[in-house]
């Protein structure tokens, strides 16, 4: 079931109600703008690889990969019942969760016409109670209602790959790093790092400089295009 945010998403960026929803071939586009398709994704980029790789062919595209930045969970007993309770989630969202989508998605961005699109929303979740089954192994502890957006609290675009090496504070990176470096820069975890490397490397990002050790070192190519994937 589509949920409010999917809704809310798409119809900011169609100019008028019949841009909604709009049949191209054998594709529904979420939205069409000034002859731009959008394509608004809560779930895995992965689910949409394909079609979207088909359609950049013949046409501009904007995906639209929205991230959680801020959750309130609101509470009722019944679906009509009234709100039991509500609070925010303490976990925070960033951009930097791009990385894990993108992982799947590099045989497709960068590309002339395409625009992703990342805009860091507020939401607040409405859960119900779980439905009973007996054929569950493990108890869920809720069943989410909807997912409505309040608020985008940043958006950033991405058309070529040497944006996503700005999302790494590059001044504590020195010019040949490891994942270890790379890890100490945006302080993450290790594994972390290495599928952001990966990402930067197949993207063009950045490439392998050579070795040191058992570690691969990686450089940002200097004078380099990184939009190579024109239709």
């Amino acid at each position: 079931m589509e949920t409010s945010l999917h809704r809310q998403l798409k119809e900011s960026y169609a100019a008028r109600a019949a841009d909604v929803e709009v049949t191209m071939g054998p594709y529904r586009i979420d939205a069409v703008c000034d002859g731009e398709l959008v394509e608004v994704q809560h779930g895995s980029l992965v689910a949409i690889r394909d079609k979207i790789r088909e359609l950049l062919k013949e046409h501009r595209v904007r995906v639209v990969k929205p991230i959680i930045g801020r959750k309130r969970i609101v509470r009722q007993l019944t679906a009509d019942g009234p709100v039991k309770s509500r609070r925010f989630s303490p976990s925070r969202g960033s951009v930097l969760e791009l990385f894990d989508e993108l992982i799947y998605f590099t045989s497709v961005f960068p590309h002339s016409r395409l625009v992703l699109e990342v805009p860091l929303v507020e939401v607040e979740e409405w859960r119900l109670p779980p439905q009973s089954s007996r054929r569950r192994r493990r108890k869920a502890k809720y069943r989410v209602k909807d997912v409505v957006l309040t608020d985008v609290l940043e958006t950033h675009r991405f058309v070529d790959s040497s944006q996503l090496l700005d999302l790494v504070d590059q001044k504590q990176l020195p010019d040949r790093f490891d994942t270890a470096q790379l890890a100490a820069a945006m302080q993450v975890e290790r594994w972390v790092a290495q599928r952001v490397a990966y990402v930067l490397r197949e993207t063009g990002a950045v490439q392998v400089a050579g070795r040191s050790g058992n570690a691969i070192l990686y450089q940002a190519p200097a004078g380099q295009s990184t939009l190579t994937k024109a239709g």
